[in-house]
């Protein structure tokens, strides 16, 4: 298993298989069974199969089920499970190959979406979709909105508060040097909704900052709720993370470096 930077904020991970026999597989279908997932993890071929060549290795994008976020201590590893046919086959052969998770994929995803179900019990936090330009057009502002849930409702941790403690920049953005961004930042349940202002400028002005962004307009915030504390990823929507990129390139210009 593995992850790519495009799939890190769809909720989606790869499954690579290597065909380790003398001739062509045909794969149909591969599932992964795991105790930190509701459902297994599923690849279907958008239509027909997907052929294997001998000894050369296929990423398989596959979605993400909802996490199991009860205590995951001890739990069993994962199992694959791959339909596939060879030559001459008349149908399809099962087989249960070693399913192997090198970076601890699985784990990290479960904890994040764990973290990010625990906080959205507490409240909304999304990016303002407005982007506000600096005159001089080197710094912009977001705002982080942050909704509060109201006490006492269907599915919500009642009473559970939620700390932001800090918020990292991203590949492509960063605080700007004189407007530090908010720190210690408390949500409490059945409290009004709050705006965080965060002054930004290019974290980077290469060539390629824009052009291979994959997770620039995804602001980590170091999050603790209840029992948990991690990073929590606040993607910025399609019209925000236009307007970001755009503000980085001019930001960039040398004229405006000048």
């Amino acid at each position: 298993m593995n992850q790519s930077r495009d799939q890190y904020g769809k909720q989606a991970i790869q499954l690579l298989l290597t065909n380790v026999s003398d001739g062509p597989l045909n794969v149909a279908a591969a599932r992964l069974t795991t105790p930190l997932f509701e459902r297994d993890i599923l690849w279907k071929p958008a239509g027909g199969g997907l052929e294997l060549p001998p000894n050369q290795p296929k990423s398989l994008p596959a979605r993400l089920p909802a996490p199991v976020c009860r205590n995951q201590s001890g739990a069993e590893q994962p199992v694959a499970h791959v339909k596939y046919s060879g030559p001459g086959d008349a149908g399809l052969r099962e087989a249960a190959p070693a399913a192997v998770d090198p970076f601890g994929v699985l784990e990290r995803n479960n904890t994040e979406l764990c973290l990010a179900a625990d906080a959205a019990a507490v409240a909304s936090i999304v990016l303002d979709r407005r982007l506000e330009i600096a005159p001089d057009g080197r710094t912009a502002v977001v705002r982080l909105v942050i909704t509060p849930k109201k006490t006492g409702g269907a599915g919500i941790a009642e009473g559970i508060p939620m700390t932001i403690g800090s918020i990292d920049g991203t590949t492509l953005i960063a605080a700007a040097s004189d407007a530090p961004w908010p720190r210690d930042v408390r949500i409490v349940q059945g409290t009004g909704r709050a705006e965080l202002t965060l002054r930004i400028r290019p974290a980077r002005c290469d060539p390629h900052a824009v052009a291979e962004d994959k997770v620039g307009t995804l602001l980590p915030l170091h999050v603790s709720v209840g029992g948990r504390q991690g990073l929590l990823k606040i993607a910025a929507g399609a019209a925000l993370r236009a307007q970001i990129y755009d503000f980085v390139a001019a930001a960039c210009a040398p004229d405006r470096l000048g």
